[in-house]
C-alpha cells in the first residue's frame, strides 16, 4: 500500500540535517519512496489502489525513535530502591529479579513495549541477562511480546556467571555456568536471528557486566558473537563503584578490560559510559564503539554525567536508551531527547553542550549507527524502511514553539498522531492500535503482584 503524508514539517536527520517546513513524504510498502518539499507528486505509480493520504498539518514528521539499551522485566518492579547508587540497588533488587518467569517477562516486555511504541520508539534493543532454572523461556517471551505490540527488536541474550560467592554481584543461584550461557546464546541466534534488511528481530550477544561476569565468558561471548555475525553489547564505565572493582580484580580500568578481551569494535556497544577518561574516549573512537547513552538512569541512580559531547565530537557513535525501568520508572525514551540536553549542559561545556538537534539526532540516526542498522533506518531517506512519526505540535503545549524541532525536544512530551514501522500503523491519534493498553496494564500489574509475593 501506498501511504502519503503532506503539509507537516519534516526533520530528515539525513547526513545534511535537512528540513521541510511544510513537506512530504510517499511510504510505499515497507520503505520511503520520496521526501520533499510541498505537496507530494500527483502523479504516484497506480498499483491499483488508491494511496491512504494523511493531511499532517501541524504535525514534525521526524524517524522513529530507536532505543538502545533497556531490561523490560525491570517493568515489575519500578519504584523500589529509590535512594541507592548502583551496586547497592543490585544487591537489594536482584533476591527479586531471580524469581521471574516466563510469564512475568511476557507481561513485562509487552508493557515495555506498549509504552515506548505511544511515545514514538519504532525499534528497541533489550538487555535480558537473568535466567533463573526452570523458568521457562524468558528471551522468548520477549520475542513474542515485540511481535505482538509490532516493533522493531534487536534481544540481546545475556549472561552472568560469577555469583557473590566468587566475588560477583548477583547471588549464586541467579547465574549459569559458561557453556550453559553459551549454547543458550547459540540456539537464540541461531534460532531467531534475521539479517536482512527488513529484519524486525536480531539477536545480540551480551554478558551483563565486569562485576557479574568471568573474563573467561567475556571472551568467548565475543568469539562466538564475531563467528556467527552478530552484535556484542553489554555495559561499562557506569560508575566509580565499578571503576574500582575492574582496578580491583584486574588491575586495569573498564575500557582496556575490554580491550583485552576482545570487547571493542564497531560491531560493539556498551551501555551509560559515563566514567571515561580521554584516552576512553580516543579509544572508542578509534575502533567505532557505540554508547548507549541513559541519562534518566544514570541521574536516578546518581551514576553522573556521561561525557557525550566529546564522545560526539570524537566521532563515537552514541544513541539513546530508557535503560530499565526500576531506574527510570518512565519507561519512555521521548523524554530522554529533553533530558539528554539537559544533562549535559549541567557538564562542563555548559550552554554548547548539545543543541536540540543533536538530542533528536541521538534519539533516530544515533541509536540506528549503534545497533547496526544506519543505512536501513534512522532518517527519512528514500529507500530506508518507513519508521516514521508524526508529532502534534499544534495543541497547548507546543504552538508558541516556532521551531518543531525545538517544540519536541525541549517542550513537553508531544502526541503522537501516527507511528509507522515498516509502512504499518502501529500507534494512531496518540492509541496503540496492536494491542490492548487497558489489559497488558491489568496484566502486568497481576503480575508484578505475583512476583512481590513470591520475594
Amino acid at each position: 500500500m501506498t501511504t502519503v503524508i503532506e503539509h507537516c514539517a519534516i526533520a530528515t536527520v539525513d547526513a545534511a540535517d535537512t528540513e521541510y517546513t511544510d513537506g512530504h513524504l510517499v511510504i510505499t510498502g515497507d520503505r520511503i519512496a520520496a521526501v520533499g518539499p510541498g505537496p507530494a507528486p500527483r502523479d504516484l505509480p497506480d498499483d491499483g489502489t488508491p494511496p491512504r493520504r494523511i493531511d499532517a498539518s501541524g504535525a514534525l514528521a521526524t524517524p522513529g525513535l530507536i532505543n538502545t539499551h533497556h531490561h523490560f522485566y525491570q517493568w515489575l518492579t519500578r519504584g523500589l530502591a529509590q535512594n541507592a547508587h548502583l551496586f547497592d540497588w543490585l544487591v537489594a533488587l536482584y533476591p527479586t529479579w531471580s524469581r521471574i518467569d516466563e510469564r512475568m517477562v511476557h507481561a513485562a516486555a509487552r508493557a515495555s513495549l506498549a509504552m515506548m511504541a505511544r511515545g514514538g520508539v519504532t525499534s528497541a534493543a533489550d538487555h535480558h541477562y537473568i535466567f533463573p532454572r526452570g523458568t521457562g523461556d524468558l528471551l522468548g517471551a520477549e520475542i513474542e511480546a515485540a511481535r505482538e505490540i509490532g516493533l522493531r527488536f534487536t534481544a540481546a541474550r545475556g549472561s552472568m556467571d560469577l555469583g557473590t560467592s566468587d566475588g560477583g554481584l548477583p547471588p549464586d543461584f541467579a547465574v549459569e555456568s559458561i557453556d550453559d550461557a553459551l549454547a543458550a546464546t547459540e540456539a537464540a541466534i541461531d534460532t531467531h536471528h534475521d539479517p536482512g534488511f527488513s529484519s524486525m528481530l536480531r539477536i545480540a550477544v551480551a554478558p551483563c557486566s565486569p562485576f557479574s561476569v568471568t573474563t573467561d565468558l567475556m571472551r568467548r561471548s565475543a568469539e562466538l558473537a564475531r563467528a556467527k555475525g552478530v552484535r556484542l553489547h553489554t555495559h561499562g564505565s557506569e560508575t566509580v563503584e565499578e571503576e574500582k572493582f575492574c582496578h580491583e580484580r584486574f588491575g586495569m580500568g573498564p575500557t582496556d578490560y575490554f580491550a583485552e578481551t576482545g570487547w571493542l569494535g564497531e560491531d560493539v556497544w556498551m551501555a551509560h559510559c559515563v566514567h571515561m577518561s580521554d584516552d576512553d574516549v580516543a579509544a572508542f573512537a578509534r575502533t567505532g564503539t557505540g554508547v548507549a547513552h541513559c541519562p534518566s538512569s544514570n541521574a536516578r541512580l546518581a551514576a553522573g554525567i556521561a561525557r557525550v559531547p566529546d564522545l560526539l565530537a570524537a566521532g563515537v557513535p552514541v544513541g539513546l536508551g530508557v535503560d530499565g525501568t526500576a531506574s527510570n520508572e518512565s519507561g519512555e525514551l521521548h523524554t530522554e531527547l529533553r533530558n539528554s540536553l539537559l544533562v549535559a549542559r549541567l557538564g562542563p561545556h555548559r550552554e554548547a553542550a548539545l543543541t536540540a538537534r543533536q538530542a533528536l539526532r541521538l534519539g533516530t540516526h544515533g541509536g540506528a549507527r549503534v545497533l547496526g542498522r544506519g543505512a536501513e533506518t534512522g532518517s527519512l531517506e528514500p529507500g530506508k524502511l518507513a519508521d516514521v512519526v508524526l508529532w502534534q505540535l499544534d495543541g497547548l503545549g507546543h504552538s508558541t514553539i516556532a521551531d518543531p524541532v525545538a517544540a519536541l525536544v525541549l517542550g513537553p512530551p508531544a502526541p503522537v498522531t501516527l507511528s509507522l514501522v515498516g509502512g504499518r500503523p502501529v500507534v494512531e491519534r496518540g492509541r496503540l492500535l496492536t494491542a490492548d493498553e487497558h489489559d497488558i496494564a491489568r496484566t502486568a500489574r497481576a503480575e508484578a503482584r505475583r512476583l512481590a509475593e513470591s520475594s
